[in-house]
């Protein structure tokens, strides 16, 4: 990390000793770089979009989970399986396949008179695949919040029932404060990752960020300007960049934290 920080004030590519520019890469990504930019706004869209929907699926089928008394544990797996898998080149090829022109995805489509000429190719429909890949690794998330769910005590339901609260107040008024501790912490952790989105985007793109760089994140960006053309100072300054954008996220996270998360004993 040290090293990184030192060759993001110079210019280097690789093979030649690194040349201090001081601030020049950092003024140039802002004033003089439109993909750079570009990057950063898709990246942001894709966070924004997939995080919540994800851990909304993965909160929806703990909740269905916690209520199943027979094979939980094979479903258990069963959900969590993409979670282990999902971030690999052979399902980034399934999922290019998938989505791709006279794919599954776009004949199914097409049944019911919807013509989307596949979504690889589209500008429109690039960051909903990636969404929905996203969302199908809702695992990791789905066991967390089952292991809350778990810890939630029935007694709370019980009052709550006794005094006429239905499914739905029970859910916002007993559930979503109990699990706050865990939905913070899922949220944290998803919204780093989401951010490290990588080797789908290569594979799917073939590493060229198309269509029209709506999945060109920014580290596939960051890849680029460092391995294919050789500009590693330039990079080097873009994974600091983003580096500092996901700490200061987390830090106001972790601040506005109070608000809304309750712990056992919190008396608010």
């Amino acid at each position: 990390m040290a090293v990184s920080l030192y060759l993001a004030f110079t210019r280097y590519d690789i093979f030649t000793p690194p040349e201090w520019v001081g601030l020049d890469n950092f003024v140039r990504m802002f004033t003089d770089d439109p993909v750079f930019l570009r990057s950063a706004k898709v990246t942001l869209e894709y966070v924004l979009i997939g995080t919540p929907v994800k851990l909304v699926a993965a909160l929806a089928v703990a909740m269905l989970l916690n209520s199943v008394t027979r094979g939980s544990g094979f479903f258990r797996s069963a959900f969590y399986a993409p979670s282990l898998i999902g971030a690999s080149v052979s399902v980034a090829i399934v999922w290019r396949a998938m989505f791709a022109g006279g794919g599954p995805v776009d004949d199914s489509l097409r049944i019911f008179g919807i013509e989307t000429g596949g979504w690889v190719g589209d500008v429109d429909l690039a960051i909903p695949m990636m969404v929905i890949l996203m969302v199908w690794q809702f695992g990791a998330p789905m066991v967390i919040f089952l292991a809350g769910l778990k810890q939630v005590p029935t007694e709370l339901y019980e009052a709550a029932e006794v005094d006429g609260a239905g499914p739905v107040h029970r859910f916002w008024k007993v559930t979503v404060p109990m699990l706050s501790p865990v939905i913070f912490f899922n949220l944290l952790l998803e919204t780093i990752h989401a951010f490290q989105v990588f080797g789908s985007a290569f594979v799917i793109s073939n590493g060229s960020g198309a269509p029209a760089g709506q999945l060109n994140f920014i580290t596939l960006y960051l890849y680029k300007r460092g391995f294919a053309d050789l500009q590693m100072g330039y990079a080097s300054a873009i994974a600091w960049i983003v580096l500092l954008v996901v700490a200061v996220i987390a830090l106001v996270m972790v601040r506005t934290a109070r608000s809304w998360v309750y712990y056992a004993g919190d008396n608010r």
